[in-house]
């Protein structure tokens, strides 16, 4: 049955003021207007579906403003109505809500994933300063699933898709969960409607068997609160379709495994009586080893708080029970909606409750919300930032302790680098080490809940690019990656200025005798835009150092080679010296393994720097067709720092053959950084080691001390 302006009137006026009412009547008649002889796919007129989105928040309890909202959403996507006019009709806070959900359609984009991608960060950048925002669009999605007949099969499993990774999961971290089951479950029906409709005939099968254990088991919970004057509310709670499935693929169990469990929820006064049914469930019947959880304590990322036990009952039956007062029903159902739902009542009708639990929710909400706008400002681009969210919406909690006590929400597999990133971004960058529970452990070593963890910092610390192999944070990963990006500029202009004056040096100058005029005129005629970033392209091989120092040489009105010498034209240029510092823009490939005291080469690469081989190495070959890109380098005097180096050796089939080489190696002060080993026959293994080491000295004193070793009948440098 298609709703009317005077349904919608009479449900919004059971909680909302008449003036209120009213506003909402004037959106209505000015939406209608504007959307006149328009149609929904379907064939109704499009009037009714913002009244429908408006309906269910007006379930919800929403204010009028949301109302209002959801009633014009549709106005500046798809009629001439303007942001402006809107303000003007119905005020700035309105006219915020109706824009942070219309989508960029006006802007062309290259593929439906980046057009995706953009309307995506739109909303959530809007949502971050008016959260009501995402209550709109969740309802205008779940009434746009309930009415997806009309549209193509492809389109209609494209958009399941999406509401499965997307809607649902983010109506789940705002604790909306009665828009959130039923988003999955239209979902999954979409989606995989051959499971669906097998699942949901097992569950009509099983249902007729499970009423009289479900109805003994509710007499005993009754009578057991009953004695112990517990007032409150039972209610058999049947699992979702959705979440009967994932259990099942997830954790590889039948139907009967998952369905055989019998699920209560316990609705009662306030805490205190929270504790005491706990205690009267667990005299009624033996609770199971290891399955209690107390998210009242310790309240879930979305802000929901309630006890979860689970008992041996009647028939050696698994009963799971969660107990809550009705606040926490309130969050549990609406999430952040009830923060409005608070503001609309005036104040909370059950004793003892208050605001906390409602403000709760829209704590955590914002806390993940100026995540998000943290993780906007450190991506890329639109598509790496929607990818990071995805990533986000599907934490599984570890709970863990700062040394001063206060509790820490982790993501599943987190380790003390994500920890050290939640604590401050500045915490992160400086980290070298970390103790969990006292004791020293590795930065990559996972959490576990009730873990106490402390970071050790040091100002000369700064984030390793291996931490990406193991953060499970969006947070730590964005923070990294920014740090680096940064730090790989910032390498990229010095290097870049060193290679621009190595080539300027045959002329007498250096890039600081270039008038600004001059250099003004070059980054024209380059198209860019500073001086940072021509010495950054210069630094990374996208721009090429001689060929912009003839550039330079040969404006006529270079006005620094008037006062030079020009006697030193023609010179040839100094090697350019190879610190092993450099970061990032220096490479050093595994194809030969460069180190001090080998003769080099350096090889310019577009968008990693300079790369250097050794002079035998076979991959040099490769690059004879392109001497331009050819850089003369050496090693700088006195580096102190340590490079890799692969050496292979034939050993004899000894026992402890591998513990004698790597003990000696050690006893070089060299670090074995990995090792392989293969039998070639019956006498002989080849061992082939990646060590540390200073320099060619170095190694020729390693290979000397494994050489005496009598088991190694040969050692070769790789």
């Amino acid at each position: 049955m298609t709703v009317t302006i005077n349904d919608l009137s009479k449900l919004i006026g059971t909680y909302l003021q008449s003036d209120q009412v009213f506003k909402v009547q004037r959106a209505y008649y000015f939406s209608a207007k504007a959307h006149e002889g328009q149609k929904r796919i379907s064939g109704e007129p499009y009037i009714n579906h913002p009244l429908e989105v408006a309906r269910i928040l007006g379930e919800m309890h929403m204010d009028h403003q949301t109302i209002m909202a959801a009633i014009l959403h549709d106005v500046i996507e798809d009629t001439p109505t303007a942001k402006a006019q809107l303000s003007r009709k119905f005020g700035k806070g309105v006219a915020e809500l109706v824009d942070g959900v219309s989508k960029l359609d006006k802007i062309e984009f290259e593929s439906f994933a980046e057009a995706q991608a953009n309307n995506f960060r739109k909303m959530l950048m809007a949502m971050s300063n008016d959260i009501r925002v995402i209550l709109v669009k969740l309802a205008d999605r779940l009434h746009n699933m309930r009415t997806l007949e009309a549209l193509k099969p492809e389109k209609r499993r494209r958009i399941a898709r999406e509401t499965l990774e997307v809607y649902a999961p983010i109506a789940l971290r705002l604790g909306v969960n009665s828009i959130r089951l039923e988003l999955e479950e239209l979902g999954f029906a979409t989606l995989y409607p051959m499971r669906y409709r097998i699942l949901n005939e097992q569950i009509n099968k099983a249902r007729g068997h499970r009423k009289e254990i479900i109805s003994k088991i509710r007499t005993a919970l009754k009578r057991r609160l009953r004695q112990e004057k517990i007032p409150g509310q039972i209610l058999g709670r049947e699992k979702h379709l959705f979440g009967i499935y994932q259990k099942m693929r997830e954790q590889h169990l039948s139907f009967s495994d998952i369905y055989d469990v019998y699920a209560f929820r316990l609705i009662v006064d306030n805490v205190d009586t929270c504790y005491r049914a706990l205690g009267t469930v667990h005299n009624l019947y033996k609770p199971v080893p290891g399955k209690f959880k107390d998210y009242i304590a310790i309240p879930k990322t979305n802000g929901y708080q309630s006890l979860h036990t689970v008992l041996f009952g009647p028939y050696g039956v698994p009963i799971e029970i969660q107990i809550r007062s009705r606040d926490m029903n309130d969050v549990a159902e609406v999430g952040i909606a009830a923060h409005w739902l608070y503001k609309a009542e005036g104040k909370s009708k059950s004793s003892g409750q208050n605001v906390g639990d409602r403000s709760s929710a829209h704590r955590r909400a914002r806390e993940w919300l100026r995540n998000i706008v943290e993780m906007n400002k450190t991506a890329g681009n639109p598509e790496e930032f929607f990818e990071n969210v995805k990533i986000d919406l599907f934490p599984d909690d570890v709970y863990v302790f700062t040394p001063k006590g206060k509790i820490m929400e982790l993501p599943s597999g987190s380790t003390a680098v994500d920890f050290a990133y939640a604590i401050h971004s500045d915490v992160g960058n400086r980290c070298v080490g970390a103790r969990i529970n006292r004791k020293l452990v590795p930065l990559g070593t996972q959490l576990n809940s009730g873990d106490t963890v402390s970071i050790i910092t040091a100002k000369s610390g700064r984030p390793n690019p291996a931490w990406l192999n193991f953060v499970a944070t969006v947070k730590a990963r964005t923070q990294i990656r920014h740090f680096l990006k940064n730090l790989q500029n910032d390498e990229a202009i010095a290097l870049g200025k060193r290679l621009l004056n190595r080539e300027l040096e045959p002329f007498g100058i250096t890039y600081q005798d270039i008038s600004d005029v001059d250099m003004a005129h070059l980054l024209t005629e380059k198209r860019i835009e500073s001086v940072d970033i021509l010495f950054q392209e210069i630094g990374l091989g996208n721009k090429m150092a001689p060929l912009i120092a003839r550039h330079v040489v040969a404006v006529e009105k270079l006005t620094v080679l008037k006062d030079k010498n020009k006697n030193n034209l023609g010179n040839e240029t100094t090697p350019l010296s190879i610190k092993g510092t450099e970061g990032l823009v220096v490479n050093f490939p595994k194809c030969c393994y460069p180190i001090p005291g080998d003769p080099i080469h350096g090889f310019v690469t577009s968008g990693r720097g300079i790369v250097i081989h050794r002079q035998t190495c076979k991959n040099i070959a490769e690059y004879q067709n392109h001497q331009e890109k050819w850089i003369h380098v050496e090693w700088e005097a006195n580096i102190k720092r340590d490079f890799q180096v692969m050496i292979r050796l034939n050993a004899s089939n000894q026992r402890g053959v591998l513990a004698n080489v790597a003990a000696t190696i050690a006893d070089a002060g060299a670090n074995i950084e990995n090792v392989e080993m293969r039998e070639r026959d019956d006498r002989y293994t080849t061992l082939r080691f990646i060590l540390e080491v200073k320099d060619r000295v170095h190694l020729a004193n390693v290979i000397r001390k494994i050489r005496a070793i009598k088991s190694v009948s040969q050692i070769t440098r790789a």
